[in-house]
């Protein structure tokens, strides 16, 4: 009697299974097709993104070469181009060369391509503060220590990611104005921060060496 039982109770689970699949088995079916579907939807986007990155990033290295060989026409252009039509990354890598690039022999055109790089709200907070910390170091030979110090004064305040080389520029500003209260406060700040990297210690505290000598020959 068991044995009649379990075969009816499994031929009941069996026409029910049946008549489960015949009313759901196409949506069944359609979602795992929409499953493999995305899936390889997916492996394809990411390998063409990685095949984009590689070509732009060739891209670049090309426009290095062109200006390691004496070619910055060519190496501004490619670059100009990589500036417009690249990913994001490479759209801001490239301006922060085309910056470097511009300033060798117009400072002052630097200047202005790394303050626009540091005025766009498109780029990352971290690289608009190097963007105001290059255009400080271009600033030191021609701008007063004032205007240096609006722009990069925020960027020296305890926690701040390039607090260390914005002091330095603070201080190497302050120095050339003769404004030796100034450089001295900002080296000091720089030689006690205890995550200070060791170069910039050196030359921080070289400078007050060399301000320490100037203060007599200030006095007299």
């Amino acid at each position: 009697m068991t044995d009649i039982f379990q075969e009816v109770s499994e031929d009941m689970r069996r026409e029910r299974a049946q008549k489960l699949w015949a009313k759901y088995g196409n949506y069944v079916v359609g979602a795992a097709t929409a499953v493999v579907l995305g899936v390889a939807a997916f492996v394809a986007y990411q390998r063409y993104e990685q095949q984009q990155a590689d070509a732009q990033g060739a891209r670049f290295q090309s426009a290095i070469a062109l200006s390691q060989a004496g070619k910055t026409a060519d190496a501004a252009s490619a670059l100009s181009a990589l500036a417009k039509d690249g990913n994001a990354g490479y759209q801001t890598l490239a301006r922060f060369r085309l910056a470097a690039e511009t300033a060798t022999d117009k400072v002052a055109d630097g200047i202005k391509a790394y303050d626009a790089i540091a005025a766009d709200p498109s780029v990352e907070p971290l690289l608009q503060g190097l963007a105001k910390i290059r255009a400080g170091y271009l600033m030191v030979d021609t701008a007063s220590y004032a205007d240096i110090a609006a722009k990069i004064e925020p960027l020296a305040a305890a926690g701040q990611p390039w607090r260390h080389s914005a002091r330095e520029v603070l201080g190497l500003a302050a120095w050339k104005a003769k404004d030796l209260t100034n450089a001295t406060k900002w080296y000091q700040a720089a030689i006690t921060d205890k995550d200070v990297p060791g170069g910039l210690r050196q030359r921080a505290d070289m400078m007050l060496q060399l301000i320490a000598a100037d203060q007599p020959f200030k006095a007299s």
